[in-house]
């Protein structure tokens, strides 16, 4: 199996709590740089989904914190969808420190709304892969 797309992200100060730790919010701004990242690595843009009349769409995130991040901490964030039959998927993601430390841990269903109808289409990874120049991504 291959290695997950990830990107590589370093903790600014300013993303810090009153304790020094990674604001909880700031896991949610990683894991949508991450996802982001890979569709415009497979080759989707936000202005082609919009221009293709759909848009994703977050139904629910849970977020497992196992190790603080600190101002300076370089990570990685991965992210991988699992595709399947009906009009919602999941979205795997960590994020772990350099030295394989897995800080978080984010699980999130999504789906792909039709901007017209404001309903989810059905095969939404059918969908996206459709739209891509790189489906092998996703």
């Amino acid at each position: 199996m291959s290695e997950p797309f990830s990107v590589p992200v370093t903790v600014r100060g300013y993303e810090t709590d009153v304790q020094g730790h990674l604001n909880q919010s700031v896991y949610l701004n990683y894991a949508e740089h991450a996802r982001w990242s890979l569709l415009r690595a497979a080759g989707i843009t936000q202005a082609e989904l919009i221009g293709s009349g759909v848009g994703p769409v977050a139904l629910e995130t849970t977020i497992r914190y196992l190790r603080e991040l600190l101002a300076g901490d370089e990570v990685e964030v991965t992210c991988g969808f699992e595709w399947g039959e009906g009009k919602t998927f999941r979205i795997r993601q960590t994020i772990r420190k350099k030295d394989g430390t897995v800080a978080a841990e984010i699980t999130a269903v999504g789906g792909l709304m039709d901007l017209q109808e404001r309903r989810l289409v059905a095969n939404a990874g059918e969908v996206l892969k459709g739209l891509a120049t790189d489906p092998s991504l996703l």
